[in-house]
């Protein structure tokens, strides 16, 4: 059965957080979506909270913790992410930045990324488009063109996709997430390396 790794970045702070609800929100119906297809997903969620005295480390001692290794790792070998940070000052977070800050910049080519956002208020809706869209622009990955934004008042609003009710916005990005996904199938594992001998890489240009 295909199996297709999905990597869940949250920024949130607080812990419960309206960020990691709406992770959750974004996740559930991509994999709702995804399985309608019999298709199986395997769910990684990053909490970067629980990461920040390691990403701070890492930029003053240039090296990871394991913790923060093996988030990276499991964004880079992702066939999708789901990012989602809170929007303070009209930009996503510093600690969602910081953490992409990490990411090597060829490792999001062509990967395809839902990028969310919770704020306070509407106002901040925008900041998705001008940040964070832009932030993974330039990584090369392929961001789904619906992205989700959740202020304090959408969460017990109704209505749908079109009319600009969270849940519908929820459902139809996550549709896009799971069409690209659905098409591309999922990456093949990487092969291990094989290093050649020195004596046969000699031989061989002796040759």
């Amino acid at each position: 059965m295909t199996v297709f790794r999905l990597v869940v970045v949250s920024a949130g702070l607080s812990k419960p957080s309206s960020t990691r609800l709406l992770a959750d929100r974004l996740t559930e119906s991509t994999v709702r979506q995804l399985s309608d297809g019999g298709r199986q997903i395997d769910v990684t969620v990053v909490e970067l909270r629980d990461l920040a005295t390691e990403i701070a480390n890492n930029f003053v001692t240039g090296f990871p913790g394991a913790a923060l290794r093996a988030a990276i790792e499991a964004v880079t070998g992702a066939d999708a992410v789901i990012a989602v940070t809170p929007i303070f000052t009209a930009s996503y977070s510093g600690l969602f930045k910081s953490f992409f800050d990490l990411v090597d910049h060829d490792a999001l080519t062509g990967k395809p990324v839902l990028i969310a956002a919770t704020g306070g208020t509407p106002r901040h809706s925008l900041a998705l488009e001008h940040a964070v869209r832009p932030l993974f622009s330039y990584l090369r990955a392929v961001v789904v063109p619906t992205a989700v934004y959740a202020a304090t008042d959408d969460w017990g609003a109704a209505g749908d996709g079109l009319t600009g009710g969270l849940p519908g916005r929820i459902d139809r990005a996550a549709g896009e997430l799971a069409a690209l996904l659905a098409g591309r199938g999922p990456a093949a594992p990487a092969l291990p390396e094989q290093v050649v001998p020195f004596a046969e890489q000699l031989a061989a240009l002796r040759a």
